[in-house]
């Protein structure tokens, strides 16, 4: 089961003999995009998944340790990443054309506009540093909610909201052109979109939790606060920070610990395990 929102159900196949393996994904209960209700819900049904599955799947170590500490006794319990691709040659640069970019000449943030990836924080550090370069962010802004109308309230020509972009290539263009890449997600393990900004050989500049930090180690730069962000922008700006060294690490990583080929051999291999 992917998610917890059948786990009250796991113990109907389990009466039959039949293994149930939940993945829970990030913390769900605390995304604020939910409601007090649905957040009552998915707490219970966390609480309900370690009770019935027979084993559960965290895609980070952080979050494996989050369960141990929450649900005492929890023994069954695996870590297998999530993971990612590395293109296969350099994204056309004439794709970010459409925006007005020039390569190397912008940040990028690609996330949903909600509260706990911190993007109204990623705004004003940007805004207080001295970079002239944009910043460009992606997520749905079609029918704001209040957040996201306070964030469009701070939208120029330095900070530029786009919407939403499906198309793979496109997208892979914007990251793999961009200068670097902040990413604010608090609650989640390991992040895709975090991952895949890696795998375009970006520098990562990301908010300061143990998720983030198992997977991007020493090689990203981190922030807390709106100030730490600024500098971080200023030092990249006055090329007080080893990008490029840092760019190769991230990739490097990726190659070593979130290829999807890995990912598979895990499942495999816990499969053999239990069977």
């Amino acid at each position: 089961m992917l998610g917890l929102g059948g786990a009250f159900a796991a113990w109907v196949p389990r009466m039959f003999g039949t293994a149930v393996w939940v993945n829970t994904d990030g913390i769900e209960w605390k995304r604020s995009k939910f409601t007090w209700p649905q957040r009552a819900y998915l707490a219970l049904a966390e609480g309900l998944s370690v009770l019935f599955a027979s084993r559960i799947l965290a895609d980070s170590t952080a979050i494996a340790e989050y369960l141990r500490r929450r649900y005492p006794g929890l023994t069954k319990v695996s870590t297998i990443a999530y993971g990612a691709n590395i293109p296969t040659a350099i994204p056309d640069p004439s794709l970010v054309d459409e925006w007005q970019l020039k390569p190397n000449a912008y940040y990028l943030v690609v996330c949903r506009l909600e509260p706990e990836n911190h993007v109204l924080e990623i705004v004003e550090g940007f805004e207080k540093s001295h970079c002239s370069a944009p910043l460009v962010i992606l997520g749905d802004i079609e029918n704001p909610n209040p957040y996201v109308q306070r964030l469009l309230e701070n939208g120029s020509r330095r900070i530029r909201f786009v919407g939403t972009v499906y198309d793979k290539d496109r997208l892979a263009a914007l990251r793999f052109h961009s200068r670097a890449y902040i990413h604010g997600h608090s609650v989640g393990g390991t992040n895709p979109s975090l991952l895949e900004a890696m795998s375009c050989s970006n520098l990562v500049i990301a908010h300061d939790n143990p998720f983030n930090r198992e997977v991007l180690g020493p090689h990203g730069l981190y922030f807390i606060t709106t100030s730490e962000l600024s500098s971080h922008i200023d030092d990249i700006e006055a090329e007080r920070i080893e990008v490029e060294a840092r760019r190769i690490a991230l990739t490097d990583r990726i190659r070593e610990r979130y290829r999807w080929d890995h990912i598979a051999d895990a499942y495999e291999n816990l499969l053999k395990d239990d069977s």
